[in-house]
């Protein structure tokens, strides 16, 4: 099989889908590998060390005009025009928050095989979960330096100093993301509160971390309580398939104190703070009445030789079984990763996806449902 790598496009997207020893593994099973020149150059990997691995080099049309296609983020606007029939894309598509970009894979009749959306037996997310830990992470290096006064920030140092408080931090959701948001808050000494609806997840933390954190079963009047007392606010609610909740309504962040940080890592699913909306590395943060909002859609874009490793470690498996099985069998072999198809043949296949976006609903134009 044609297995096609096109650079990201999106702003500060510098993470490639794939490594070169990747890439090797693929090309050892006798896949054809074409890296669009220049791909791995944000995550500090040379063209050569492609061509070293087995891989070649070309152009966004031939990255583009492969079988299957590994990306890391979803096609851009100006990608729209190399979807078609007969081809699968493989990345992070967070569809429920894109209604532009569902109707373009419907109408170009690609398969699309979505990262956060494999999910095994458990209900555990393999494939999001590695961004999930860089995200988190990041989120509370970011709150850290957001909250410096240099920043616009209330001027509070995370750990304080013997006889001076340190920085309150929430934490909603103690999934992936926010298990890791809240591992970094506790290093860095701060004051931490952890809110979930999942008494299981918080006894976790609990058994984890004892009275170093605070766990609160999550509610409106709960998180009204914790966020208004918060200097940092992380955001960290996923619905796999669905819009993130609004969980912290404008009203309560319009009574936060001067200065607060509210960082939602769930921006690409919609956002969980009401008032969110997606920004870049470029320009990353606004204010909304006190407070600054960090909300960037691609967290993990900003350390890409991390994050690139780190993906390709958990989607090369099920990359290699695309190719191959052919996406077909493989997603009927691999139940795991049936359940990440959302679009096949010119129909949504996915009900969570269906469920968001009902005026998009057509007859199956060809392939076949494989969850």
């Amino acid at each position: 099989m044609i297995i096609g790598v096109p650079a990201e496009t999106k702003n500060h997207e510098d993470r490639v889908a794939i490594t070169p020893a990747g890439a090797h593994q693929l090309a050892r099973h006798g896949h054809d590998v074409v890296v669009q020149e220049g791909a791995g150059k944000g995550s500090r990997i040379p063209d050569d060390e492609y061509v070293a691995a087995g891989a070649r080099i070309g152009t966004a049309g031939d990255a583009w005009g492969a079988e299957l296609v590994l990306k890391v983020k979803e096609p851009t606007p100006a990608e729209y025009g190399y979807l078609r029939p007969g081809q699968v894309l493989f990345t992070y598509l967070h569809l429920a928050a894109s209604e532009e970009l569902t109707k373009a894979l419907v109408e170009a009749g690609t398969t699309a095989i979505a990262y956060e959306n494999v999910a095994t037996d458990d209900g555990a997310l393999p494939l999001l979960a590695p961004m999930s830990e860089v995200a988190g992470r990041m989120a509370a290096l970011v709150g850290t330096h957001l909250l410096l006064s240099t920043s616009g920030g209330r001027g509070i140092l995370m750990p304080g100093i013997p006889g001076v408080r340190p920085a309150v931090a929430t934490v909603i959701g103690a999934g992936t993301a926010g298990s890791n948001a809240l591992s970094q808050l506790v290093g860095l000494g701060a004051d931490v509160t952890v809110l979930d609806l999942s008494v299981d997840a918080l006894r976790r933390v609990d058994e984890q971390y004892g009275s170093r954190v605070r766990t609160v079963v999550s509610s409106p009047l709960e998180i009204e309580r914790c966020v208004l007392r918060s200097d940092l606010v992380i955001g960290a609610v996923l619905v796999p398939g669905h819009r993130a909740p609004k969980v912290v309504e404008r009203a309560t962040v319009e009574k936060m104190m001067e200065g607060s940080v509210l960082v939602d890592i769930a921006v690409d699913q919609g956002g969980c703070f009401e008032g969110s909306r997606a920004t870049s590395h470029d320009d990353p943060t606004f204010t909304v009445g006190p407070a600054t909002f960090y909300c960037v859609a691609n967290m993990p874009g900003a350390v890409p030789v991390t994050s690139t490793a780190g993906l390709t470690n958990a989607t090369l498996p099920y990359a290699a079984q695309l190719a191959d099985a052919g996406w077909q069998k493989a997603c009927q072999d691999n139940k795991a990763l049936g359940r990440g198809v959302l679009v096949s043949g010119g129909a949504i296949r996915h009900p969570a996806i269906a469920s968001e976006f009902p005026d998009l609903l057509a007859s199956p134009a060809g392939g076949s449902d494989t969850r």
